[in-house]
């Protein structure tokens, strides 16, 4: 599964997910809901690239 960087850094790992904001590990990012956003910075999946 790809990996994907936001703007600020950030990098999305769907090995790992997001669990403290509801993504569960294995959740590869076009499964990500549209309303997630950035842990770090608070942007949308839409500011995230393929690493």
């Amino acid at each position: 599964m790809e990996k994907y960087i936001c703007v600020c850094g950030y990098e999305y790992d769907p090995a790992v997910g997001d669990p403290d904001n509801g993504i569960a590990p294995g959740t590869p990012f076009d499964q990500i809901p549209d309303s997630w956003v950035c842990p770090t910075c608070g942007l949308g999946k839409d500011m995230f690239n393929p690493a």
